[in-house]
C-alpha cells in the first residue's frame, strides 16, 4: 500500500509549493555555444523542464563531430526540450546559396525550429522563407537587429517593428531582439549595458509579449528584463549554467526578486 501524504518524505518540490511559488510555463531559451555532449545532457536532465527550448547557437554544431551533435539532439528529444538553431548559420547558408541544403539538414536532424537571422547579410522575403520552412515541417523564429549596428535608435526601432509585424503575419512564431553575447552597446542595451526599457516595451506592445523574445546573455540583462516585464517575459541566449539562477529570480526565490514576485502572493491556505 503506498504511503499517505503525511507519511511520504518531503521533497524540494513539496517545499517550493508550500512557499507559494507559482507554477510557470517555460520561458527561457538556453544557449549552447559548443558545450560537450555530457555537459549539455547533464544540464538538460537538471533544468530541461524549465526551458522553452535549447538553441544550438552560432555555427559551432556544424563543425563539431556530428555524432556529438546528434547526441545532444537525442538528449533534448528524450527530455522533451524543443530545439532551435541560431540565426548565424542561416544567414551564411543564405548568402552562399545553400539555404535549401541548410533547411533540409535541420529537418533531417529533427530540429523543430530554425532562427532566421537578419543581422549581417541581405534579408529575403519572409513569405518565401516561411514557404521553404513549411515544406520541411519547420517552425521559424526571426532575430532582428544588426550584429554590428550598435544600440537601436528610434529610426531602427520603427523599422524593426514593421519588419517584425511582416514576419509574424507571414507565419513566424516569435521575434527575437538581438543582444549578442554581451548585451552592451547593442540592440536594447547602451554602452554601459543599461536596458532601454521604453524600446523594449515598444516591441512587446507591437508584437505581443508572448511572441517577443529578448536576448539576455548577462546577469544584468536577465534581471533587468525580468524586473521590468515580470515573470512572463521570454528570455534567450541564457547559458546552461545560468538557467537555475534566472528561474529562481523569475519565481521570487532570489533576494533581488523576493519582495516583488513572491512576498505579495498569499501563502497556501490563506486565500486571496
Amino acid at each position: 500500500m503506498p504511503p499517505s501524504a503525511a507519511e511520504r518524505e518531503m521533497t524540494a518540490h513539496d517545499l517550493v509549493r508550500a512557499l507559494g511559488v507559482p507554477d510557470l510555463p517555460p520561458r527561457t531559451s538556453a544557449f549552447d555555444p559548443g558545450y560537450d555532449p555530457g555537459t549539455v545532457r547533464s544540464h538538460l536532465e537538471q533544468s530541461g523542464r524549465l526551458l522553452s527550448r535549447l538553441k544550438l547557437s552560432m555555427a559551432t554544431w556544424l563543425i563539431a563531430d556530428e555524432a556529438a551533435t546528434r547526441s545532444k539532439i537525442e538528449a533534448a528529444h528524450r527530455l522533451q526540450v524543443p530545439l532551435v538553431t541560431g540565426g548565424g548559420p542561416y544567414e551564411i547558408a543564405q548568402a552562399r546559396g545553400c539555404l535549401d541544403a541548410f533547411v533540409e539538414l535541420c529537418a533531417s536532424l529533427r530540429i523543430e525550429r530554425i532562427e532566421v537571422g537578419e543581422g549581417f547579410t541581405e534579408p529575403r522575403s519572409p513569405e518565401g522563407i516561411m514557404e521553404l520552412a513549411r515544406r520541411h515541417g519547420l517552425e521559424v523564429q526571426v532575430e532582428l537587429g544588426q550584429k554590428h549596428g550598435g544600440a537601436f535608435d528610434a529610426s531602427t526601432r520603427d523599422r524593426l517593428t514593421d519588419r517584425g509585424r511582416r514576419w509574424l503575419e507571414a507565419g513566424a512564431e516569435q521575434i527575437v531582439v538581438e543582444g549578442r553575447e554581451n548585451a552592451q552597446g547593442i540592440g536594447l542595451f547602451d554602452e554601459t549595458g543599461a536596458l532601454n526599457t521604453a524600446f523594449a516595451e515598444h516591441f512587446a506592445n507591437a508584437w505581443g509579449l508572448e511572441r517577443t523574445v529578448f536576448e539576455a546573455p548577462t546577469k544584468r540583462s536577465q534581471f533587468d528584463l525580468l524586473a521590468h516585464f515580470g515573470n512572463g517575459v521570454n528570455l534567450s541566449n541564457v547559458r546552461l549554467e545560468e538557467i537555475l539562477r534566472v528561474e529562481i529570480y523569475r519565481r521570487g526565490l532570489h533576494a533581488d526578486s523576493f519582495h516583488r514576485e513572491l512576498a505579495p502572493r498569499p501563502r497556501p491556505g490563506e486565500g486571496a
